[in-house]
């Protein structure tokens, strides 16, 4: 729905390093890391601007009056942005995804600054991509131990934490409660926009949709026979036809995710199957074989 090309760069990597290394700091000397890395608005604007990000990386250990070893909090945080940002970053792009990160940890901060409270823990994830991802997947089930939880429950069973702990006086909990909300008014703006530039009607779109998958259905056929025959003249032809009809801005995946003939029909229904054709046919493309008066023989 968001993706753009730099899906592919896979920013929910870089975000589980820093964690991983961070906690790895933070268990060395806790006291010395946690002064260094949370976020304070006097430190901050004395000159270590770091600390509009790094707050995110540190395990508090604690929720409200429950006490959590700060490995458990990492352990949890890891499966978390792993199954949670993954699955946004792939549906959103990188682009739109590192936007929502920014927005939603910058805005906490200032927040923070604006009220005179500090900071530390992972609140991006726990709250604002909790929201986001329950409302990508209203239907996803999660399981604790042997009970499913619904995922829309979990969001709703976090915000109202959220709001429970702005009335009862905690100031982190409004700056985080703001934060979340940049950030999901952020997903909002960025859907209406989409929609907004893509009217179609729900009929011609379906029509439109079938007609291409035929099309492309018909185009790998040819695409093996080319490739089987090893005919320069006719893979040149597809490619030239692939190029044709490249969408600019879609996300094009890995060489070896290309399998059109798959069950599911992924790859013939995706918009970024004409790129992924003419580089298939580039990469498979067989190597000519001189003709027997061209080659070179020694007498």
């Amino acid at each position: 729905m968001f993706r753009n090309r730099t899906e592919n760069l896979r920013s929910i990597y870089a975000l589980l390093f820093l964690n991983v290394a961070f906690f790895l700091l933070q268990h060395q000397d806790p006291t010395k890391f946690v002064r260094l890395f949370a976020f304070d608005w006097h430190s901050f604007a004395s000159g270590d601007l770091w600390r509009a990000f790094t707050y995110q990386f540190m395990q508090a250990g604690h929720v409200g009056l429950i006490t959590i070893p700060p490995v458990v909090t990492l352990f949890l945080n890891l499966i978390l942005l792993t199954l949670m940002g993954m699955s946004v970053e792939e549906e959103w792009g990188t682009f739109h995804f590192l936007n929502f990160y920014l927005i939603s940890t910058l805005t906490t901060a200032a927040v923070a600054a604006y009220l005179g409270t500090p900071l530390l823990g992972s609140f991006f994830i726990n709250f604002t991509l909790l929201f986001v991802y329950a409302t990508l997947n209203r239907e996803q089930t999660f399981y604790l131990l042997i009970i499913p939880i619904r995922v829309t429950f979990l969001a709703w069973l976090a915000l109202a934490a959220l709001v429970t702990g702005v009335f009862f006086g905690g100031r982190p909990n409004l700056a985080v409660l703001i934060g979340a909300a940049a950030g999901y008014a952020y997903y909002l703006s960025q859907r209406a926009r989409v929609v907004t530039v893509s009217p179609r009607r729900a009929g011609n779109a379906q029509d439109a949709a079938v007609t291409s998958m035929t099309r492309n259905l018909t185009r790998v056929v040819a695409i093996k026979k080319a490739l089987s025959t090893g005919s320069q003249s006719d893979i040149d032809r597809l490619i030239g036809l692939a190029e044709n009809e490249i969408v600019r801005g879609v996300n094009i995946c890995p060489p070896v995710d290309y399998k059109p003939e798959d069950s599911d029909r992924y790859c013939v229904r995706c918009e970024g199957f004409a790129e992924c054709t003419a580089r298939h046919l580039r990469l498979n493309r067989p190597v000519p074989v001189p003709a027997a008066s061209e080659a070179v023989t020694e007498s």
